[in-house]
């Protein structure tokens, strides 16, 4: 089932097209735009969180769609339930990313048991781990892909401000299903990188589609 895609997401590119709450490209015309314009610089598949956005970008993009939904800030809060992966299906999303760390779900719910539902809608899965063991566990229950997503996020996971190759490695050499490496890849050498540590493709969000934030940056540097 992961083949067709796999294949078409092979050593290029994804780029996240979100923003967060109370940013004003926090619109979901400005969003869809967004992955218009990555879709144009070459992109082979975007990552957009919320089944509104995600509908609307399947219907405009003419790219695969990895949906997310977020909720809440703490704990697990990307596409934490089956409810929420299943409205990303139904939005359209080709691949539902989710967090697959060993944090409870919020609905008390298992990894497995939404991979199941999701499989079962049609789509794939993207499990977003923090940790080696974490992936393991994910790709013996059915994930699809593994991103580096939440490493340095979670507890127990080493904080950096690099993107954590070392993790791209250690999965690419222990599972057998795709890795994504994603998580503060700032630059194109990075990204190369990522797929010479092992990556079967690369996730790029704040570099190229936050503005807000990248301004900051500049910012603060003048300010030094």
């Amino acid at each position: 089932m992961t083949l067709p895609l796999a294949d078409a997401l092979k050593g290029r590119l994804i780029v996240s097209c979100q923003a967060p709450p109370g940013d004003p490209m926090r619109h979901t015309d400005t969003l869809v735009r967004m992955t218009l314009a990555a879709r144009a610089g070459g992109a082979a598949a975007v990552r957009v969180n919320d089944p509104e956005v995600v509908a609307a970008t399947v219907a405009a993009a003419g790219l695969p769609v990895i949906g997310l939904w977020k909720d809440g800030d703490s704990g697990v809060f990307i596409t934490p339930t089956v409810r929420h992966a299943l409205a990303l299906v139904d939005a359209g999303a080709a691949v539902v990313a989710t967090d697959a760390t060993a944090r409870p779900r919020p609905d008390g719910s298992t990894f497995a048991e939404l991979v199941a539902a999701v499989h079962a809608a049609g789509a794939l899965v993207m499990a977003d781990v923090s940790t080696l063991a974490e992936g393991r566990e994910a790709a013996a229950q059915g994930a699809d892909f593994v991103g580096t997503t939440l490493s340095g996020y979670v507890p127990g996971s080493p904080v950096q401000t690099a993107p954590d190759l070392a993790l791209v490695t250690d999965l690419a050499g222990a599972i057998s299903v795709p890795v994504i490496a994603e998580g503060r890849i700032a630059t194109p050498g990075q990204a190369a990188g990522a797929l010479a540590a092992g990556a079967h493709s690369v996730v790029v969000g704040t570099a190229i589609t936050a503005p807000t934030a990248l301004t900051a940056t500049f910012v603060a540097g003048l300010a030094r």
